[in-house]
């Protein structure tokens, strides 16, 4: 009953100075002294807002007096589940300065002979005061209750960076969850354990906005952009190549979030038509190789041959496809010779009559 009224009585000071004004909050705060606090550093110590940096503020932490925080920090929530207690958050987050309550079950009570007790989120990120315990009502030792001896939990130090939140709790033994803030991309290890030397299996990862490095060139080619070191996502560059050459892919490439390239193109060279002799189709129209731009075709282009019946005064096609300066001819395909091209040019390869289909059956 006494401890019932004791904790009603905190909670009615507790609202009263939620009421009090800035002035007065500075005047209420104490001096930066640590005393039983259970935290291991406090922040800067201010007096005013302007000497923090940026996101911070000049706040009351507790013993640690005025001290530059963050206020959207927060400690860690939920605690795992205690032995004879139930732990209830009584603020909408569990951000700076929340409250948590913790009320010890039916016929258990603290050493302390209260039921219940308050902690608060502090600038360091960890809930003040020790760990509470609560022991049987009844449990006596020589008429008096046992005293538990309270040993402070290990745990190791987390991250101190507001683009790096962790999910979990830096108690030994425990395991917590790294996450950048949006637009910045994590690196490092995304988890982490906390070793019973209260070190961490790995260094805490770092948060950094993602960034393509200066992109690679083509050979025959030209690189249109402006020279960085890096460049930011989503910029773009541009590629040309040189002359006679044709470019194979996009002519534009992006910086993606992963920190890489789009697909980078490649600039082909023409292909010499190996036929001099004899007529062939290119795109789609019967033409000397002469009458070709340097008798040449670009990448990706088909070329059709004529090739002659072994036995038959017949022609038929086979194509072939231009790959990068790469052209050669079918193997059924034969040049004429000067004199057939001088003496009897009806009788070339490409002028003669097609053969029947039935022939090349």
């Amino acid at each position: 009953m006494e401890s019932s009224l004791l904790f009603s009585l905190f909670l009615c000071v507790w609202a009263l100075s939620s009421l009090t004004t800035a002035s007065e909050a500075t005047e209420q705060c104490p001096e930066r002294t640590l005393g039983n606090e259970r935290r291991r550093a406090c922040p800067k110590k201010c007096q005013q807002d302007k000497e923090c940096g940026n996101k911070r503020q000049c706040l009351c932490d507790g013993q640690c007096g005025l001290s530059c925080v963050a206020p959207g920090r927060t400690c860690p929530w939920p605690l795992p589940p205690g032995k004879h207690l139930d732990v209830a958050l009584l603020s909408p987050s569990p951000s700076f300065s929340a409250l948590l309550e913790i009320r010890c079950k039916t016929g258990y009570t603290m050493p302390n002979g209260l039921d219940v007790t308050i902690r608060r989120c502090q600038g360091d990120r960890q809930w003040s005061g020790d760990e509470p315990v609560c022991i049987a009502a009844s449990q006596e030792d020589g008429g008096h209750a046992a005293m538990p001896v309270l040993v402070p939990e290990a745990s190791c130090s987390l991250p101190e960076n507001d683009l790096l939140s962790v999910q979990g709790s830096g108690a030994v033994g425990s395991t917590i969850q790294y996450k950048c803030a949006s637009g910045y991309v994590l690196v490092g290890h995304s988890e982490n354990m906390c070793h019973e030397n209260q070190t961490w299996q790995y260094p805490h990862p770092i948060c950094r906005r993602p960034s393509c490095p200066p992109p690679q060139e083509v050979d025959r080619g030209h690189l249109v952009a402006i020279q960085r070191a890096e460049y930011e996502v989503g910029d773009t560059i541009y590629y040309l190549c040189k002359k006679t050459f044709l470019l194979d892919g996009p002519n534009q490439v992006t910086c993606l979030p992963n920190g890489t390239w789009s697909a980078v193109p490649a600039c082909r060279a023409r292909c010499p038509v190996p036929a001099h002799r004899s007529r062939v189709i290119v795109d789609g129209v019967k033409r000397w190789p002469y009458d070709l731009t340097d008798s040449m075709v670009a990448h990706g282009e088909n070329v059709t041959f004529f090739c002659q019946h072994p036995e038959k005064l017949c022609s038929f096609t086979a194509t072939e496809v231009c790959v990068d300066g790469q052209l050669t001819a079918p193997s059924c395909y034969l040049d004429p010779t000067w004199l057939q091209f001088k003496l009897f040019p009806h009788r070339l390869v490409s002028e003669i009559d097609a053969c029947d289909p039935a022939d090349l059956q």
